[in-house]
């Protein structure tokens, strides 16, 4: 593991690219930092929990809550007929209705809500509320959707020149499939919301969410009241991960809807076995694909079939299934390509965002493609993959038409490559499954180019207001939330620099509806670029107003006046911050200001899915070694070097943080992390003693990250690129390398493993005939 840099340094020194702490770390470690269910409870609050359905799917044909309604503490019951405004969630397919209706589409769906006076009594109340369902036929596996044409959106094709006619004239050709599965977002703060009813039909909602925005605007259509009646907040949240962007709504909903029918405060806190049966999970994918290729080892052709698991409704499946076709490349070169996509309805939950977005999904396949090439042909697969890359002033445009200008791949593998000693451990390796009858080592480099902006352009805005107080504190509130990753600290760093003060003196305070209105979600890892440069422009217009006040008092230009260190200096003397900052509240200078940016550059027709979807690319490469047991398919990751390009890091110790833990989450969904339905839909794997994510015994022993030493060649906020989700994709590597331990168990050939790479996968890929 790295150490981080020093926190310590001096009031001279600039906050942006030091490694400060982040802002709520000390609460935290203390306790002391609120979650939404640590906010005291308003007197009067009650409770709610859901009522599920245990049927995949079937026709509802009634509820019979008298049970339930006569246990002790049980205020109210609520199902579709209580919803005073649609009774459809305002998502934008508007397929997913609030309670269960006429029919229930998966078990674990909400069919309505029991409100009590504890947390306990209305949980055993839901439990006894009993629902009359009528079975019918359910979907459950994505392949079988796509032979029943089961759609949640329709199908999508992107193409570039001629694959067929590419394919047949290759000089040597593979078919292959994979399955690739889901993964829980395991947050350690469940889904809670807390719903205030307030004077004249207003509602205060605290809710822990990604998207305080939207679960605005759901309450109200749900509630029927205009948006301006309904306040949402959040401080922080106990982690996302992309499980909160959409799916919080469902929460702060349902409590909203349970605090307007009893006209009492309703917290609705989800425990963690029915948040697994309810929320949805990253999308599962099945593919089949048809590569040729020539003797060097470089694609010369490729149809490639991605069907998405999107589970009963389409919540985020096509933005989802849209970037997993854009990432579909990698960072190689796909010159004949023809990419279906598939958005399949199945009656499990509907799957959501994750880090990543599709991202992962896109471009497992095309690594796996990659290393059965390299098999095939007895070539190193590094070696194939750098074959591929994307060119600089040649093959450097994407099959949605965007060109790669800021590519840095080459260099940045070449240079983990060395680092790393790859050929030189690969050689170790060789001589080490060449003796050992049992375990079998294997490694990989795989890199990484993933595309930063919303694929919808429209939620590429942001907005923040900065406000000096009179004694010079600084106080941000802006539209991105936190949920452990650092993007409040890093704002305070950029408002602290362009004020010229130290980062103490910045103070960041709950996201909130009321203050930036309109917000879109923090996720796609564009928080700190869409939310540091709106702060960084409201704080640079409250400087440009101090700048012209003290310009005017010392008789020069605004230019002339220096902010730092605390301290304000310009021809006629230095003066405090402090005093600039009371002179001029007393000369009635405006202490405050809003900011506002829009990504530029950008564009996409969603119908074709081409043109400039992203403002850059973030870049990275990963070399990990790992170890099977061929006698039991059990594995280990034993080593791994990370080089990754994070830009100008604005805090170097937040940004490798999320390095480490985005590649051992990503190792988590292609290792252990298997989500497991039963024939009649059932998720059977809903608890931690039955989902397994890593844990601390699972890291290698030899987990290094180095961050590329250059700046964004874009104009993004302090130089720097996004780091929340690209790392993810770094776990590829692991994939990869297990893939090559089980080659080399077999003696080469194209390698047929599912993920994840549990131990049964990895036995059926041992034991599968060679092809």
């Amino acid at each position: 593991m790295n150490a981080p840099d020093s926190f310590i340094h001096t009031a001279l020194s600039p906050a942006v690219g030091q490694s400060q702490p982040h802002e709520s770390a000390r609460a935290q470690v203390a306790g002391a930092a609120l979650y939404v269910d640590d906010i005291p409870e308003v007197k009067g609050t009650l409770h709610a929990a859901p009522i599920l359905s245990n049927v995949a799917h079937g026709r509802l044909l009634g509820i019979d809550a008298s049970e339930a309604l006569a246990m002790p503490g049980v205020r109210a019951v609520l199902t579709t007929s209580d919803i005073p405004g649609d009774p459809m969630l305002a998502t934008f397919t508007h397929d997913e209705p609030i309670f269960a209706r006429d029919t229930v589409q998966h078990v674990g769906q909400v069919a309505g809500l029991v409100v009590a006076d504890t947390v306990m009594q209305a949980r055993h109340a839901a439990r006894r509320v009993k629902l009359r369902i009528d079975p019918l036929p359910a979907v459950l596996d994505v392949r079988e959707a796509v032979a029943a044409k089961s759609w949640v959106l329709p199908p999508v094709t992107v193409k570039r020149g001629d694959a067929a006619a590419a394919l047949a004239r290759a000089a040597h050709r593979l078919q292959g499939s994979l399955e690739v599965g889901g993964q829980e977002h395991f947050y350690l703060e469940g889904q809670v919301a807390y719903a205030l009813p307030l004077e004249q039909n207003q509602w205060w909602v605290h809710a822990s969410t990604q998207h305080p925005g939207e679960i605005q605007h759901w309450v109200a259509h749900a509630l029927g009241v205009a948006s301006n009646a309904v306040t949402v907040e959040c401080r922080r949240m106990g982690g996302g991960f992309g499980g909160k962007e959409t799916q919080a709504g469902h929460v702060a909903v349902w409590a909203a809807l349970a605090a307007q029918r009893t006209g009492r405060p309703v917290k609705l806190r989800l425990d963690r076995d029915d948040d697994f049966m309810i929320t949805g999970k990253r999308h599962p994918f099945a593919y089949d694909w048809d590569v040729g290729f020539d003797a060097t080892g470089r694609i010369t052709g490729l149809k490639l079939m991605l069907a998405a698991n999107c589970g009963f409704s389409a919540d985020l499946s096509g933005p989802v299934a849209d970037r997993a076709v854009f990432h579909a490349d990698n960072a190689y070169f796909l010159e004949d390509v023809e990419i279906v996509s598939y958005r399949c309805r199945t009656n499990v939950q509907s799957h959501t965002a994750f880090r990543g977005f599709g991202g992962p999904q896109g471009m497992i396949v095309t690594e796996a493609i990659l290393g059965d090439i390299a098999r095939h042909l007895g070539l190193d697969a590094l070696t194939v993959r750098q074959r591929n890359f994307y060119g600089t002033t040649e093959r450097n445009v994407t099959h949605y038409g965007m060109t790669v200008e800021d590519n840095i791949v080459a260099p940045l593998v070449e240079r983990l490559a060395a680092d790393a000693r790859y050929a030189e451990r690969r050689a170790e390796i060789a001589r080490w499954n060449a003796t050992q009858p049992v375990l079998r080592r294997g490694i990989a480099i795989t890199p990484v180019k993933f595309g930063i902006s919303f694929t919808a352009t429209f939620f590429n805005q942001a907005g923040a207001l900065v406000n000096v107080y009179t004694d010079g504190s600084v106080q941000v509130n802006h539209g991105g939330t936190e949920m452990g990753q650092g993007l409040h600290t890093k704002v305070c760093q950029i408002v602290a620099d362009e004020l010229g003060l130290p980062f103490e003196r910045v103070r960041i305070t709950a996201s909130h509806t009321g203050k930036v209105p309109n917000a879109s979600a923090t996720a796609a890892s564009s928080g700190t670029d869409l939310n540091g440069r709106a702060a960084q422009f409201a704080a640079r217009e409250v400087r440009a107003r101090l700048a012209a006040y003290v310009a005017a008092q010392q008789g020069c230009q605004p230019e002339d006046i220096v902010f730092q260190g605390g301290r304000v200096r310009g021809p006629g003397g230095t003066l405090t911050w402090e005093q600039v900052v009371d002179d001029a509240y007393h000369a009635r200078v405006q202490l405050w200001s809003d900011g506002f940016y829009a990504t530029p550059k950008i564009h996409y027709d969603k119908h074709t899915l081409s043109g400039r979807p992203f403002y850059y690319f973030a870049y990275g490469a990963a070399c990990t070694e790992v170890a099977i047991d061929t006698l039991t398919g059990e594995s280990r990751v034993l080593c791994v070097d990370i080089l990754h390009d994070a830009g100008r890091s604005i805090n170097p110790a937040i940004d490798i943080g999320q390095i480490e833990g985005g590649f051992i989450q990503g190792m988590g969904w292609l290792t252990t992390e298997q989500l497991v339905w039963t024939g009649k839909g059932h998720l059977a794997t809903h608890a931690p003693s039955t989902y397994k994510i890593p844990a601390t015994g699972d890291l290698p022993a030899h987990l290094h990250v180095a961050l590329w030493p250059e700046a964004n060649r874009e104009d993004n906020v302090a130089g720097s690129k996004a780091v929340g989700e690209p790392p993810f994709m770094l776990a590829l590597s692991v994939f990869e390398a297990m893939r090559d331990a089980v080659a080399a168990a077999r003696g080469g050939g194209p390698v047929r493993l599912d993920a994840p790479a549990t131990a049964e996968h990895v036995l059926k890929a041992l034991q599968a005939p060679a092809t």
